[in-house]
């Protein structure tokens, strides 16, 4: 596993952070960051081949504007990025409040600014017993394959009116939003959460799960989940790795994307911690790769390893 902190500064000198999610451009590999900071913006890294060997090649920021180009009038807290041609998909998290609900937003990438805002459906949105809970999601965003673009989102915790155990699932496309079918995911404690999925080539999902309990208790999950159903089914996840186990270090893990595969063709996936701009906590990037064991069929993956940690 290639991992580690990432002192990230911007060509002006001044520190960056906050990165909660992550997106690779498919045409030229470059790794995306989303910072939720005050004035949000996204940060590039070029030539992630020297992750763990030697600093990384990070590209100027890109600071996110409103539709005539002036800083955005309220805190986006974006939470799930998604790349496609000229356009950046963000979806920003919950607070139910008018002035910050929770939205699919569609940014120019070239110049940053709003060209869409849509908000999510009825049982999505702030009512009394009912939507998502302030700051629990949505949390992440994916492209599922094949064309047209379409979306996946899902809510980090499950919405007031639903059960404690069951993660809805939200897809986007070219007739707008339509429900899909459910995930059942328990969930150990309060301040755990479904923080990203990713629809990788090879089919089905992937998911990162994230916990925490004050003062500074970490986990973090891979979990392997099924394509989505249809409206009203409920589905399961399909295994879990307990990345910790396995070499990651606590923290706020928030961002999943596909990095480039290994020379020896495996594929790769890669890791990022968001520092909620606290000192006691840090921006981390780490790649994963997959683990045959022992007893496997070809083309099944068993385990993930590590590999480097970068800065």
């Amino acid at each position: 596993m290639a991992q580690g902190v990432l002192p990230f500064r911007a060509a002006d000198g001044r520190s960056l952070g906050g990165f909660s999610a992550a997106a690779v451009d498919p045409g030229d590999g470059s790794l995306w960051l989303l910072s939720d900071r005050a004035e949000p913006e996204l940060v590039p890294i070029w030539d992630l081949s020297g992750l763990g060997q030697r600093p990384l090649r990070l590209g100027e920021p890109l600071p996110l504007r409103d539709a005539n180009g002036d800083p955005l009038a309220a805190p986006l807290d974006g939470e799930g990025l998604v790349l496609d041609g000229d356009d950046l998909w963000i979806v920003s998290e919950e607070r139910r409040s008018p002035q910050r609900p929770a939205q699919l937003l569609r940014f120019d990438r070239r110049s940053g600014r709003l060209r869409q805002a849509l908000p999510l459906p009825q049982p999505w949105r702030a009512a009394p017993g009912q939507g998502l809970a302030a700051n629990f999601g949505p949390e992440s965003l994916t492209r599922l394959p094949g064309s047209p673009l379409s979306l996946l989102l899902a809510a980090e915790r499950p919405l007031l009116q639903d059960r404690r155990d069951l993660l809805r699932l939200l897809e986007h496309g070219p007739g707008g939003f339509r429900p899909v079918g459910s995930l059942r995911l328990p969930l150990p404690g309060p301040l755990w959460g479904l923080t990203e999925l990713l629809a990788p080539p090879g089919g089905g999902l992937l998911g990162l799960v994230r916990g925490f309990e004050p003062p500074a208790s970490w986990w973090a999950q891979l979990l392997q989940l099924p394509a989505p159903g249809p409206a009203g089914t409920v589905q399961q996840p399909l295994a879990r790795w307990d990345l910790l186990a396995i070499g990651l270090p606590p923290d706020n893990w928030e961002g999943l994307a596909l990095g480039a595969p290994l020379a020896d063709g495996r594929p790769t996936l890669l890791l990022v911690s968001d520092d909620n701009f606290n000192p006691l906590q840090a921006n981390r990037l780490a790649r994963l790769a997959p683990r045959r064991q022992a007893g496997c069929r070809e083309g099944s993956v068993a385990a993930f390893e590590g590999g480097d940690q970068s800065q």
